[in-house]
């Protein structure tokens, strides 16, 4: 019964990810839906790529697998972040794909696999360049030869993450993408196939087609929104996701009246107010004080005051406005648009940070 709430479009998310499969063929496309599937909803999220054809999807979190594996999703989950040895074990019970970035951490999940009686399925993690998991490039050739030798282990693929495939200058992309390349040299050598190559993210999939490989791990591109304002926008998406929600209150602020906690907007002249319940309390961020705009009516208007935790303030001077009437804080109503990247500037951050941010207590409607 909540007023605000974030409308999800699964016809536009099944559109991006059409779009994606077709611009990166023959490699696959695993969705990315770890932090709430980008806001969007983990679990409505998957199940829906899933019955367009997705062959995998790759979390962050083994909590957020096992939540995909309670609701029924049985496609191949790949847990990209680092993990405990006590949580191996729960990996093993689920059938949920580990990320080994280490030579220790690969003969934990051997043994572990040994002691349950399963195989365990890995993807060797490559540091090519973020320095935050994985083996290193240039010692990389030590945890492929420990692969090779287990016995309760199934190395699926090996992969690395591009540090900034998103800019506009994309040397240090290249020099990553080589470094990955001649770790891979190892299984030429070897004589042996090697498991699925992956390296492209989002900003990879716009720009560095070469480091498409064998799959791509599409994220924020997938729910319509770019990665940052420098990428080349070379397949066309739309964002999936609005946020909406409805005046509930009205009235004349006289001029020498401030707005809000810390009295840091008032107007110089009669104004007309609304009051919008959605705050930082719910991820729209105080930072947007006195900077965002808000769609009422068909028109944007100003946030004034500071944003409260659970209500926020809308000058629409002498303009007319309802109880009920239905907002946009982000999304599109009457020719008018708020984006992501919008709202990502007035508060100073980044559109990752925006669509995360939106918590759990709002409302998610598919439509």
């Amino acid at each position: 019964m909540r007023p605000t709430v974030v409308e999800v479009s699964l016809a536009r998310l099944g559109d991006n990810f059409r779009a994606v499969r077709a611009a990166v063929a023959p490699a696959a496309v695993m969705p990315i839906v770890k932090a709430n599937a980008y806001g969007h909803g983990l679990v409505e999220v998957a199940r829906h790529l899933v019955a367009l054809g997705a062959p995998s999807l790759g979390v962050a979190f083994l909590e957020e697998a096992l939540a995909l594996r309670r609701a029924g999703v049985a496609v191949p989950i790949l847990v990209m972040g680092g993990i405990l040895g006590n949580q191996i074990p729960v990996f093993l019970r689920h059938g949920l794909t580990l990320t080994a970035s280490s030579i220790d951490k690969l003969r934990q999940i051997d043994d572990a696999a040994r002691d349950l009686g399963v195989t365990a399925k890995v993807h060797l993690k490559i540091d090519t360049g973020m320095e935050r998991i994985g083996v290193h490039y240039y010692s990389a050739h030590g945890l492929l030869e420990r692969a090779s030798e287990c016995r309760h282990t199934v190395v699926e693929g090996i992969y690395s993450h591009f540090a900034a495939a998103d800019a506009a200058d994309l040397t240090s992309a290249r020099v990553q993408l080589a470094r990955f390349l001649e770790v891979l040299e190892w299984y030429d050598k070897q004589g042996v196939p090697p498991p699925v190559r992956h390296i492209a993210n989002s900003g990879a999939i716009l720009q560095l087609p070469e480091s498409h490989l064998d799959l791509v791990r599409a994220g924020i591109l997938l729910y319509g929104v770019y990665p940052s304002p420098e990428v080349r926008r070379t397949i066309a998406v739309r964002p999936a996701l609005s946020w909406k929600s409805r005046v509930v209150y009205f009235k004349v602020v006289t001029p020498g009246h401030a707005v809000g906690y810390g009295s840091t907007w008032q107007a110089d002249h009669p104004v007309r107010v609304v009051t919008i319940p959605v705050g930082y309390g719910d991820g729209y961020f105080r930072a947007l004080s006195n900077a965002a705009e808000i769609i009422v009516r068909g028109r944007k208007y100003p946030v004034v005051g500071r944003v409260c935790m659970d209500q926020v303030m809308v000058n629409i001077e002498w303009d007319t406005a309802y109880n009920g009437d239905e907002v946009v804080l982000l999304g599109e109503a009457g020719g008018e648009a708020i984006t992501c990247e919008d709202l990502a500037e007035w508060a100073g951050t980044i559109p990752y940070e925006v669509l995360t941010n939106i918590n759990t207590r709002v409302p998610r409607v598919y439509v």
